[in-house]
C-alpha cells in the first residue's frame, strides 16, 4: 500500500525513525519489501535523480507498482530523493510518486525558500507531501558532491523561519553526517545539541537525517579481502538512531550500506566461483543478504514491528 510520508511521520514521531532506502534495479527491491515484512516495519521507498535515468523512470515505477501486488501487506511511500525543481515538478506531475525532496541546498537561504515554495505549492495542489534541506552535508552521493570545508550544519533559527515561510513538509538537517562510505575521522558524530535545538523552535515537526548509512565495518573488511580497496570507510553508530528519532528525527535516510552488500556480495561469490557469469547466481544470494540488512537496519532504527499500528492508522 503506497502512503504519504506524511502519514508514516504521524505514526513514528518521537518514538522511532522511518527507514528511507535508495533502490536502482529489481534484486534491491525484491530484498526491500521482504526485509520489511520480515521485520514488519513500514518504510519509505527513494528513488534518486541518478536512479531514475539508470534505465528509465518507467521501469522503476513498473517494478514498484508490482511489487506492491507481490507483497500487499506492506506500506510504504515512494519518494523522490535530492531532486532538483525540473525533477520535483515532473515527479508531482507523474502521478506515482507520494513524496518528493526538493534540494536547494547548495542555493542562497532566500532563493531555497523561493525553489521551495514553488515545489511545495505545486506538490499540495496534488495531495503530494514535500521534504526539503537547509544546510549543507559534505561528501558525495551520486549527482550531490559537496566539498568539506564547504559543509554547514543547520542553522536552528534559520530552520524555523525557512519552514514557516515555505510551508514544507520535512526537513533535512544538517547535523554532522556526510554523503558516501567516507563520514567520519577520529572521534567526529551527531551535533545532538543541534538537533535539539531545532526540535525546540519546531516541536512535533518532521525532521530528516541524510547520509546515515553506518558503513559496517564487517562488510568493508569482507569487501576488501574479496579485492576491494575501501579504506578508511567510516560511518554513523547506528545506535544513535534512537536518540535522533526522540529528538524529532523521523526519517533517516540510508543508501550506502545497500551499496556495499551488493559489493561484497558480487566480489565474494565471483572470487569463490570465478567459472560461474550467470547473474543470477549473485543475485538471489543479494536479494536474501539484502532482506537481511533491511531487517537488521529496521530493528536500530525502532521501526521494526510498527507494521499493523501504521496500517491501522492509514487504512
Amino acid at each position: 500500500m503506497i502512503v504519504t510520508t506524511k502519514k508514516l511521520f504521524e505514526a513514528a514521531y518521537g518514538k522511532y525513525a522511518i527507514g528511507a532506502y535508495n533502490i536502482n534495479n529489481l534484486e534491491q527491491c525484491m530484498g526491500l519489501f521482504q526485509g520489511n515484512l520480515d521485520s514488519q516495519a513500514p518504510f519509505i521507498i527513494q528513488i534518486s535523480k541518478g536512479a531514475r535515468s539508470y534505465t528509465d523512470t518507467l521501469m522503476l515505477e513498473g517494478m514498484i507498482r508490482s511489487a506492491d501486488k507481490v507483497f500487499p501487506d506492506a506500506v510504504f511511500a515512494v519518494h523522490l530523493d535530492h531532486g532538483d525543481e525540473e525533477t520535483s515538478m515532473d515527479c508531482i506531475n507523474s502521478g506515482f510518486y507520494s513524496s518528493v525532496m526538493i534540494d536547494a541546498s547548495h542555493e542562497s537561504f532566500e532563493e531555497n525558500i523561493a525553489i521551495t515554495k514553488r515545489v511545495v505549492d505545486a506538490a499540495h495542489a496534488k495531495g503530494i507531501v514535500v521534504e526539503a534541506e537547509l544546510g549543507q552535508l559534505g561528501g558525495v552521493e551520486e549527482h550531490v558532491s559537496v566539498d568539506e570545508a564547504d559543509a554547514k550544519l543547520t542553522d536552528p533559527d534559520q530552520a524555523k523561519e525557512f519552514v514557516e515561510r515555505t510551508g514544507v513538509d520535512s526537513l533535512a538537517c544538517a547535523i554532522g553526517t556526510s554523503h558516501g562510505a567516507f563520514k567520519f575521522t577520529g572521534s567526529q558524530g551527531l551535533h545532538f545539541d543541534v538537533l535539539e535545538e531545532i526540535q525546540k523552535r519546531l516541536p512535533g515537526f518532521p525532521l530528516v537525517m541524510h547520509g546515515s548509512s553506518s558503513v559496517p565495518q564487517d562488510e568493508v573488511e569482507r569487501i576488501n579481502k574479496a579485492g576491494g580497496n575501501l579504506k578508511g570507510a567510516k560511518g554513523v553508530d547506528a545506535d544513535q538512531f534512537k536518540r535522533a528519532a526522540e529528538l524529532g528525527v523521523t526519517k533517516i535516510n540510508i543508501d550506502t550500506d545497500g551499496r556495499l552488500v551488493w559489493t561484497r556480495v558480487h566480489r565474494e561469490f565471483f572470487l569463490e566461483y570465478p567459472e560461474k557469469f550467470d547473474l543470477r547466481g549473485p543475485g538471489k544470494i543479494f536479494m536474501a543478504e539484502y532482506a537481511k540488512f533491511i531487517a537488521g537496519k529496521n530493528e536500530k532504527l525502532g521501526s521494526a514491528g510498527e507494521l499493523e499500528a501504521v496500517r491501522n492508522l492509514v487504512s
